[in-house]
C-alpha cells in the first residue's frame, strides 16, 4: 500500500468516526428534545386544557370528568420523561386536601422522579376517603355531603384519559401511598391485578378489620372532617368493610411483579430533632400502629406464600421525614420494575 492510499484510508477512517460522533451528539440533542416535547405541552381536559401547576417540574393540572361523582376531579400529572407507557399512581394521606396532592407539598416527587421515563399520576382530594367507592354521603353535614367513589375513578374512568393523552398503558402501572393511602395502594392493586403490576405501601394500616380498628378508623375519620365511617360501607354490619382490608384480600396480589411494605418504629430518631413536639406525640403512637399492623399483613402474607419485601426502619415517626425517606429509597426499584428509567 502506497503512502497516499494509506492517508486516503486514514482519512476515510477520522471522517467515518467524526460522523459518528455527530450523529451520537445529534442523537443525544434528539433524546433532549424528545423528553422536552413530551413534556413542554398541555394536554386536552374537561375544561378545554389542563394549566401548569405551580409546583413545576412539568406538572400539569388536569380537570378529568367523573360520570361516577357528577364532576370533575383534579389530577396532578407528570408526563414521562420520554414517552414512556408506564404509570405511577401516588396516593395521599387521610387529610388530603382539595388544592394539591402532599406529593407535591410535603415531599417532591415530581423532583425526585424528574429525569425518569415513567408518568407521575397524583389524584388530587379524597379526605379520610381511603380511595373506596362509598355506598352513601360521606360526611353528616347535608349540605356538603360529599360524593366518594375513588375506586371506579381510578381504575374505570382516569385509565382511559391517561392512555389517550399521556401514554400511559392501562395495564402498565405501579402505585404507591402513605399511610391511608398505603392502605389503599394494596386494596386496589388486589382489587385490580390487571391495572397495577406493583403496589408499594409507606407506612399504610394493613388490617382495618381486627378488634378495634374500625373504632380507631371511626374517630380518624370523624377527626379528619366529620366523615361518617358507615357510609363506606353502607351500614356497620355490611360485608363490604372485609372488601377494604388488606390483611384479608391479599390473595389478588398473588402473582403480582412487586409488592413493597414499609413502617418505621415509632421511635424519634436524629432525622426528628427538630420536628414540633405535639407533632411527634402524635406521631409516634401512629406508627407504632402502622408497624404493627404491617406486620401482621406480613406475618399472613408469608404464611399464605406471597412474595414480597418488607422494610422496617429502627428509627422513624408518622410524618413525612419517613415518607419521603421511603420514596426514595424505592426510587430506583420502582423504575426497575416498570422498565422506566
Amino acid at each position: 500500500m502506497t503512502t497516499w492510499t494509506g492517508m486516503r484510508s486514514l482519512g476515510r477512517k477520522s471522517i467515518a468516526a467524526l460522523v459518528a460522533v455527530v450523529m451520537a451528539l445529534g442523537l443525544m440533542v434528539v433524546s433532549a428534545g424528545e423528553a422536552s416535547a413530551n413534556r413542554g405541552w398541555l394536554r386536552p381536559d374537561a375544561t378545554g386544557s389542563c394549566e401548569w401547576d405551580a409546583h413545576q417540574w412539568w406538572v400539569q393540572r388536569c380537570d378529568v370528568w367523573s360520570q361516577a361523582t357528577g364532576h370533575n376531579i383534579t389530577v396532578q400529572i407528570q408526563p414521562a420523561a420520554r414517552g414512556g407507557n408506564a404509570g405511577l399512581y401516588l396516593l395521599d394521606g387521610l387529610r388530603a386536601t382539595n388544592h394539591a396532592n402532599a406529593w407535591t407539598v410535603d415531599k417532591s416527587a415530581p423532583a425526585t422522579y424528574a429525569n425518569s421515563n415513567i408518568t407521575l399520576v397524583m389524584p388530587v382530594g379524597g379526605a379520610a376517603s381511603f380511595y373506596a367507592d362509598w355506598q352513601g354521603p360521606a360526611r353528616f353535614d347535608l349540605n356538603d355531603p360529599v360524593n366518594y367513589q375513588w375506586e371506579t375513578f381510578l381504575t374505570s374512568e382516569l385509565p382511559g384519559y391517561l392512555q389517550q393523552h399521556f401514554g400511559v398503558a392501562p395495564n402498565n402501572n405501579s402505585i404507591l401511598g402513605l399511610s391511608m393511602g398505603g392502605t389503599s395502594a394494596l386494596n386496589l392493586a388486589a382489587r385490580h391485578p390487571g391495572q397495577f403490576r406493583q403496589a408499594l405501601s409507606f407506612s399504610g394500616y394493613l388490617t382495618t378489620t381486627l378488634p378495634g380498628a374500625q373504632t380507631l378508623l371511626r374517630l380518624a375519620l370523624l377527626d379528619a372532617g366529620g366523615f361518617n365511617l358507615n357510609a363506606m360501607y353502607g351500614s356497620i354490619v355490611n360485608p363490604r368493610r372485609f372488601d377494604n382490608d388488606p390483611f384479608l384480600n391479599m390473595g389478588g396480589l398473588r402473582g403480582m411483579d412487586d409488592i413493597y411494605i414499609a413502617a418505621a418504629s415509632g421511635i424519634p430518631g436524629p432525622q426528628d430533632a427538630n420536628y414540633p413536639i405535639q407533632y411527634t406525640a402524635s406521631g409516634m403512637p401512629l406508627e407504632m400502629l402502622a408497624r404493627l399492623s404491617t406486620h401482621a399483613w406480613a406475618l399472613k402474607a408469608r404464611a399464605e406464600g406471597l412474595n414480597f419485601t418488607e422494610n422496617y426502619p429502627p428509627t422513624g415517626i408518622h410524618n413525612w421525614t419517613n415518607f419521603g425517606s421511603q420514596l426514595d429509597a424505592t426510587k430506583g426499584r420502582v423504575l426497575d420494575v416498570m422498565n422506566a428509567w
